[in-house]
């Protein structure tokens, strides 16, 4: 175990030292750059701590723990807050979110130490989480007989998921009732977009993330809208974390006339731009924005505002313009870095820059928690009132 930890250190930290020179693109694989590495002498800081830990430490200690965490460090010691690395585990997880699909019951949680457990953020329709009676705002106090507070989302999450068409245990808190029941495990896809008709005929299409099938189901809630009598597109991507650019590119492709719609240049200069075709859907647009809108998102609203196809409303973006290529290791583990960069349709970098809104409307910090768990009424949402004020005024 010891001499794997040792050789996984060697390789991160060398990787992180030659940077481009094993960068070369999504296609190097990690057999490639462990064969190279095997002519390369074991000589750095991280062997020479290991062999002192070996020699020395005086307790046992966890040796993938401390291979995880020193290669995150490395990761980390870079200053590019978008490379990053992750455990076999967490890369299963990772993998589960990027294709909007897994196996469990259909809820999101996050930590909730005052409450002591785990708060229910989401419960995707007809899951298992939602037939059972979850509810959003209840607390996860216990998953198979252990604290979730104690063993932490991860663990959680670990629990929680399993084989298809069992069941797992759970003690939940909602007010000052305490329950228990058991949840049927089951094949989740994650809802990508939705969509509903606001007043005025302007149909509303909310796109959670960018990533697998958002092409299919968006695309779907356009012509949706379209069959209902729309007469103006409204698009929130506040909150969306980004996403497949591929998926992006097909959206605007539908939307916008022929023209760039998204560019990008590698560590070796290599460039690529998407172009749209003549089609494209002539009516009204606005996009809501907000802090928490990444890359993709943020790419989405750049070019819809660059054609001057759609009003950006809301407040400014993230600013993620690079993007990152993910290289699997020999243990399951993943080292996600930036190759290169993202611009828009005119040529711009939106890095540590963002999209500034048309209408920029912010939110105090009680009022971005509710939208964020959707408890904020439409009536209340100013930014989304703001963008149905300017798209009915074009429709009028």
């Amino acid at each position: 175990m010891k001499k794997t930890w040792k050789i996984m250190l060697c390789v991160l930290l060398t990787i992180a030292i030659l940077g481009g020179v094993w960068m070369l693109s999504a296609r190097v694989t990690s057999a490639q750059i462990y064969a190279a590495l095997e002519e390369l002498p074991v000589t750095n800081k991280t062997s020479e701590i290991s062999a002192y830990l070996d020699r020395y430490f005086i307790d046992d200690y966890d040796e993938q723990a401390l291979a995880d965490a020193a290669a995150s460090a490395m990761v980390t010691a870079t200053g590019d807050r978008w490379s990053y690395y992750l455990s076999a585990a967490d890369y299963q997880t990772y993998e589960e979110s990027m294709n909007n699909a897994y196996v469990g019951i259909g809820v999101t949680i996050t930590e909730d130490q005052e409450a002591g457990g785990l708060r229910i953020e989401s419960v995707e329709a007809d899951s298992p989480a939602f037939h059972a009676g979850i509810e959003v705002g209840d607390i996860m106090l216990e998953a198979e007989g252990k604290k979730t507070i104690e063993i932490g989302t991860s663990g959680t999450r670990d629990l929680v998921r399993g084989e298809e068409g069992t069941t797992v245990h759970l003690k939940m808190q909602r007010g000052d009732e305490i329950f228990e029941l058991d949840v049927l495990r089951a094949s989740i896809q994650t809802q990508v977009a939705s969509c509903r008709m606001l007043d005025g005929n302007v149909g509303y299409i909310k796109i959670n993330n960018f990533d697998a099938r958002c092409f299919d189901e968006t695309s779907t809630c356009i012509d949706e809208m379209l069959a209902q009598g729309a007469k103006a597109l409204l698009f929130d991507v506040r909150f969306n974390g980004g996403g497949y650019k591929d998926e992006m590119v097909k959206i605007l492709d539908k939307l916008l006339p022929e023209g760039v719609l998204f560019q990008s240049e590698d560590y070796a200069g290599k460039k690529e731009t998407d172009t749209s075709d003549e089609a494209c859907i002539e009516l009204p647009m606005a996009v809501l924005v907000n802090h928490d809108s990444y890359s993709a998102a943020e790419f989405f609203a750049a070019a819809l505002q660059e054609y001057g196809w759609a009003e950006v409303v809301g407040e400014k973006t993230c600013g993620k313009g690079n993007f990152q290529t993910g290289f699997q290791l020999s243990d399951g583990s993943l080292l996600n870095i930036s190759i290169g960069k993202y611009y828009t349709p005119q040529g711009r970098s939106l890095t540590d820059l963002g999209v500034t809104p048309d209408v920029e409307i912010e939110y105090d910090d009680e009022t971005y928690a509710r939208l964020y768990y959707s408890q904020l009424e439409d009536a209340d949402d100013t930014q989304l009132q703001a963008a149905l004020r300017i798209l009915t005024d074009k429709i009028s």
